[in-house]
């Protein structure tokens, strides 16, 4: 009962925002060209994705999306299990991590487009390294907020190496780890619309790229909402479940 009101609630909430759309559009406070009707944008859409143009747009950007948050996850996740695992490498590369993390993602724009080209691994790399060093803190503290005795208590039962990892580090970290994936997923989703709107190689940004030269304010918020719509359902079908899953099975909800 509860879970119907809450998707009632959402639906006259976004019902709401398209007759306040509709009502700003018809009361011509800013040209056509500039603000078109919630009925462009749909039509925008449906052109699109009738010519085929905007489900590839999206496969392409799915894949490069998966392989470099994948990519980063792994990478991340050694480079955090490192820092947590030996304190000289948490104050020599953790400094510089901590430091390269600030740096938005657009600004690896360039050099990802002078060392691999206008090209799918300039756009994966431009993902990974504005994902990775997110997931390594994220891995850094979810390791370090294990409580001592669970790692005592497993040396103790003869617990050492990989099966100390395999079944006591990660299992005890992975509540943490879930949300840190979640958190590096919105860094890989940005990144990957930097590189693809400024590489304009294919893609959901390259579409907006495309949008925005043919003065095309339809396309844009078509393509926008398009994003945002696969963001909410990676989220919900994904991500939430796991984090779900995750904080019941080890007691957190």
């Amino acid at each position: 009962m509860a879970h119907g009101s809450s998707i009632a609630k959402r639906v006259v909430f976004y019902v709401a925002i398209i007759v306040v759309w509709q009502g700003i559009f018809m009361a011509k406070v800013l040209p056509e060209v500039l603000f078109p009707s919630p009925l462009q944008v749909i039509d925008t859409l449906v052109h699109t994705a009738s010519t085929g143009e905007l489900p590839f747009a999206v496969g392409t950007s799915l894949w490069r999306l998966f392989a470099g948050f994948a990519l980063s996850v792994v990478g991340g996740v050694l480079i955090g299990l490192y820092m947590a695992r030996y304190k000289t490498v948490y104050e020599t590369l953790g400094s510089l991590v901590l430091g390269l993390q600030s740096i938005p993602s657009i600004a690896w724009v360039p050099v990802g487009f002078i060392w691999f080209g206008l090209s799918d691994a300039g756009i994966l790399f431009v993902i990974v390294i504005g994902t990775i060093f997110s997931m390594a803190m994220s891995t850094y503290s979810a390791i370090r907020n294990i409580p001592p005795i669970y790692i005592r208590a497993a040396r103790n039962m003869g617990a050492k190496g990989v099966s100390l990892l395999a079944n006591v580090v990660f299992p005890a970290a992975l509540p943490h780890l879930v949300s840190g994936m979640r958190h590096a997923w919105g860094f890989a989703w940005r990144a990957l619309l930097n590189a693809e709107v400024l590489f304009s190689f294919l893609g959901l940004g390259f579409m907006l790229s495309v949008g925005r030269e043919l003065f095309s304010m339809a396309q844009v918020i078509s393509v926008m909402i398009v994003i945002m719509v696969i963001g909410l359902a990676i989220d919900l079908l994904i991500f939430s479940k796991i984090e779900k899953t995750v904080e019941t099975k080890w007691g957190l909800r």
